[in-house]
């Protein structure tokens, strides 16, 4: 079974990661040369498709992430016993991190509170804790500390 999941929560962080990296590296700089109106239909079409897709690929990627995690609660248990450990946990207080910008937005729209530039900033946040994971992930087996 470890096989499957670490394939699924593989999978799923490449495609959360480049939706994200889309988002921000290329969809922000491509809408400026687009006129207003068309930016504002662009935007709403590409948040719309990416909110049907991502909500399935977050599913897989936390499911995933906890069926892994679950193979090696040992570790977990005394996190700062072993390198691997401690890297995991800091890989896990990340993702758990980032539920709490998603939190965080959703209140942000319930309450009519999103501006452009908070999206733009949880958006870029959440990038960086994804790159931090991913660099953490591979460091759980190659650094010895």
């Amino acid at each position: 079974m470890y096989p499957v999941l670490l394939v699924t929560h593989l999978l799923a962080a490449i495609a959360f990661i480049g939706t994200l990296f889309f988002e921000v590296v290329i969809w922000h700089r491509a809408r400026q040369q687009l006129p207003d109106t068309a930016q504002s239909g662009a935007d709403q079409a590409i948040a719309g498709r990416s909110r049907k897709v991502l909500h399935g690929v977050v599913v897989l990627l936390y499911g995933a992430g906890i069926g892994l995690a679950w193979q090696h609660r040992s570790a977990l248990s005394q996190p700062l016993a072993s390198s691997f450990g401690t890297l995991l946990s800091l890989k896990i207080l990340l993702a758990l991190s980032i539920i709490g910008h998603y939190l965080l937005l959703a209140y942000w729209l319930t309450h009519g509170r999103l501006s452009e530039r908070r999206a733009s900033w949880i958006r870029r946040s959440i990038l960086g804790h994804m790159l931090l994971i991913v660099i953490l992930a591979k460091a759980m087996f190659y650094w010895a500390f």
